[in-house]
């Protein structure tokens, strides 16, 4: 019985991470160096009008930064990504990550994850790991990396057997290249660094931020004008 709760929570969970992640549609991938950035990083990106980012734990201070965020600006959708074991998952949901990202199909990390009752997108790019999350009743995953996997046409491929699968295309994407991957249908969302890269956030460059993040919103209003942020 406590499986069967604990598996119907996670499908809710997800759920609602695909709603607001398909009403969203572009995800901020962020690497940051410096928490004390945390803030104007984050009012950057809801300023731009989208209030959204996968911080990835790739830096010490991304679970510092993690925690600010979700501290204090509660309508920011907010991810920890390159999860890879159980001790970042612990880590990153007390640091109040509300999904998960991992870079591949760990399945310890994911059954770990799941048994949590959080909302976990695992790296996929093969139909193999996509079998994997079907069997565990994911609906949406990270497909990575995208552009060195085959780009667009590849994740269209892909997607083709898997009617009900959902993808969220990450790597090595940027705006040049939104209007290839949002055009098929089982994409549900977009993953990029373009917008606040690394060195844009470390140069304090936030004017910057706000205005690449303005622009892939507009993106997504005129390619899904019905699913883009605001609709």
């Amino acid at each position: 019985m406590t499986g069967s709760k604990s598996a119907s929570k996670e499908m809710e969970l997800t759920q609602d991470l695909l709603s607001q992640l398909t009403r969203l549609v572009v995800i901020p991938v962020i690497e940051i160096t410096d928490a004390s950035l945390a803030e104007p990083l984050a009012d950057a990106l809801m300023e731009g009008g989208l209030p959204c980012a996968e911080i990835t734990l790739r830096t010490d201070a991304a679970l510092e930064a993690i925690a600010w965020i979700a501290g204090h600006r509660a309508g920011l959708v907010l991810g920890a990504g390159t999860v890879l074991d159980r001790s970042q998952v612990d880590r990153a949901l007390e640091a109040g990550a509300s999904f998960l990202v991992s870079p591949g199909f760990n399945p310890d990390v994911v059954e770990h994850a799941l048994a949590r009752a959080t909302a976990m997108l695992p790296g996929c790019c093969t139909p193999t790991e996509i079998e994997m999350a079907r069997s565990r009743s994911l609906e949406m995953v990270k497909f990575f990396p995208a552009e060195p996997a085959g780009g667009a046409a590849y994740v269209k491929a892909l997607a083709a057997p898997y009617a009900s699968m959902r993808f969220i295309p990450t790597g090595g994407i940027d705006a040049s290249k939104l209007d290839a991957y949002l055009g098929i249908q089982q994409v549900a969302a977009v993953g990029g660094s373009w917008m606040a890269s690394r060195k844009l956030i470390e140069g304090r460059q936030f004017e910057t931020i706000t205005a690449r993040t303005r622009e892939a919103v507009e993106v997504v209003a005129r390619l899904r004008p019905a699913r883009g942020v605001g609709g």
